[in-house]
């Protein structure tokens, strides 16, 4: 008898703690959140977020040859060629972690020099 009580209970117990956790599981998409998220997504898609490496800040003349140079030399890294009167930017590759960006940036550093890490959040 003593043994039986105590299973009902175990049972019981059991039962309104799974009732709890699965409550805690219920995400709230309310559409504020809907909203939220998907300003965020387009900020990210427009803007950005991470780091790039600039490989290049001057005339367009030079900046365009390092471009090809850069792209030539790896060619499966993502290059960017950008107006920022009245100078060219050469940016290269998209990296999630400042960290990964300056690696990024000691492995090219091997071919070019002057390389600094941009964030491309302002």
């Amino acid at each position: 008898m003593k043994y039986s009580y105590s299973y009902w209970f175990f049972g019981l117990f059991l039962i309104l703690g799974l009732e709890t956790i699965t409550a805690q599981n219920s995400t709230n998409m309310s559409p504020q959140v809907k909203a939220l998220i998907a300003k965020k997504r387009a900020f990210n898609k427009d803007i950005g977020f991470g780091y790039r490496v600039q490989i290049f800040y001057g005339e367009e003349s030079e900046a365009r040859n390092a471009q090809s140079k850069f792209s030539s030399t790896y060619p499966d890294v993502f290059t960017k060629l950008t107006y920022d009167q009245p100078y060219w930017k050469v940016q290269v590759g998209n990296y999630k972690t400042k960290l990964e960006a300056d690696k990024a940036l000691l492995n090219f550093s091997e071919k070019f020099s002057g390389l600094i890490v941009i964030s491309l959040l302002r």
